[in-house]
C-alpha cells in the first residue's frame, strides 16, 4: 500500500484478532484492549502498517489480540525492538505495550532511552502496582506497606512515579488514563496525534493480586472530587467545579481553592514545571489525581534525525557493497594450482 492508496474504513471488530483473550476474569486489561480496538478506526491508519510490540507480563499478551503486525519480545526490551522497527520502516505506526514491572524494573534503562531519543511511538504503560504474571510480588510502583509474597511484612521501597520518570527522561508527551474510564480513547487519540514518544500511564486494576488499589479515585462515589481531567486552556477545576487549583507563589506549589476563586489557573500543557506539580499531586494531601494530557511540547523525532543524517552521508556517493566490504585491512586468499 502506497501513500496514495486510500485507507479502508474499519470497525473495532476489524482490529480484533481471532485469538482467545486470556486474562483473569475482571482484569482491567480487557477494558484497555477494547478501548484501543475502538480507537484504532478513528486514527486513519491501516492495519498492515500498524505494529504492537510488548515485553513480558500480563499486559504483554496484547499483540496477540490485535489484528495487526506484532511482536511479543523479551522482558523489558520492547523499546529496543520498537526502535529497530521504526528505523527500518518509519512509515509504520508503532505501539509499545508494557507494564510497571516490565518498563520500570528490568526495562527501566530501555524505557528511559526510547523516551529521551523521542522515537515516534505510543508507549502504553499498564500500572497495577504489582507483578501479576509471576503471582503477586511487589513492583517498582507498589506503595510503601504493600504486602506480597516477596514483601510479607510490607514493602519499604519508595515507589517510582511513572509519569515523573518519563518527565525526567525528557518525555515530550505525558498523559494518564484509567482502564475503565470513558475518556481513555480520547487520551489514546491525543497520544497518537503527537509526533514523538507519547508516554501514557494507564491505571489498571489487578483483580487478583492488588484489587481496588486505585479505588480512592476510581470508584464512582470518589471520582468527582478525586479526579481532575485536564483540558488545554481550561481552568483546573474538579469536584463538579466546586474546587480548583491555584499557584501558591510563596511556596511555588499548587494549592486547592474554591472553584470560583479568580486565582484558579488554566492548564498549559507546554509548561513543564506545572506538569511536574500536577504529576506529583497526592490524594493524601487533599489534591485530585491529574488525568488526561499533562504535558505536550513536541520536538523533532529520533528517526527523522537518523534519516536526515543518512541522507547527508550518502550525498554524491554511489552504493558499492564490494568497496565497502573491502575497506580497511583486508586480504584475499588466492587458490594456487595444485602441484602434479
Amino acid at each position: 500500500m502506497n501513500d496514495a492508496t486510500p485507507i479502508p474504513t474499519t470497525t473495532a471488530k476489524d482490529w480484533a484478532s481471532d485469538q482467545e483473550v486470556r486474562w483473569c476474569p475482571g482484569c482491567g486489561d480487557y477494558a484497555v484492549l477494547k478501548a484501543v480496538q475502538r480507537t484504532m478506526p478513528d486514527l486513519g491508519v491501516a492495519r498492515e502498517k500498524t505494529v504492537f510490540i510488548s515485553g513480558i507480563g500480563c499486559s504483554s499478551r496484547f499483540p496477540y489480540y490485535m489484528s495487526t503486525y506484532g511482536f511479543h519480545t523479551i522482558h523489558g526490551r520492547a523499546p529496543a525492538f520498537a526502535t529497530g522497527v521504526k528505523l527500518a520502516n518509519p512509515e509504520l505506526d508503532v505501539w509499545i505495550i508494557t507494564g510497571d514491572g516490565d518498563a520500570l524494573s528490568i526495562g527501566g534503562n530501555h524505557t528511559m532511552h526510547v523516551i529521551r531519543r523521542n522515537l515516534d511511538t505510543q508507549i502504553l504503560l499498564f500500572n497495577n502496582e504489582i507483578y501479576g504474571l509471576t503471582k503477586g510480588q511487589y513492583s517498582p510502583t507498589s506503595r510503601i506497606g504493600t504486602r506480597s509474597p516477596s514483601t510479607p511484612f510490607g514493602s519499604v521501597d519508595r515507589p517510582v512515579n511513572p509519569c515523573m520518570f518519563a518527565l525526567g527522561s525528557g518525555a515530550r508527551f505525558i498523559a494518564r488514563g484509567i482502564d475503565v474510564h470513558k475518556n481513555l480513547p480520547d487520551v489514546l487519540k491525543a497520544a497518537h496525534a503527537h509526533k514523538g514518544a507519547s508516554f501514557v500511564e494507564i491505571y489498571q486494576n489487578c483483580i487478583v493480586y492488588n484489587d481496588d488499589v486505585f479505588a480512592a479515585f476510581t470508584q464512582k462515589q470518589n471520582a468527582p472530587h478525586a479526579q481532575l481531567w485536564l483540558q488545554a486552556g481550561e481552568k483546573l477545576l474538579f469536584d463538579g467545579g466546586a474546587k480548583g487549583l491555584a499557584l501558591d507563589t510563596e511556596a511555588l506549589a499548587l494549592k486547592v481553592v474554591a472553584g470560583d476563586d479568580p486565582a484558579v489557573i488554566a492548564h498549559n500543557p507546554k509548561n513543564r514545571g506545572m506538569a511536574a506539580m500536577l504529576i506529583e499531586m497526592q490524594q493524601s494531601e487533599g489534591f485530585p489525581v491529574a488525568l488526561g494530557v499533562i504535558y505536550e511540547d513536541p520536538r523533532p523525532t529520533f528517526e527523522s534525525a537518523v534519516i536526515e543524517q543518512n541522507a547527508k552521508a550518502a550525498e554524491g556517493k554511489a552504493p558499492d557493497l564490494q568497496k565497502l566490504v573491502s575497506k580497511g585491512q583486508t586480504w584475499q586468499v588466492l587458490k594456487e594450482p595444485r602441484a602434479e
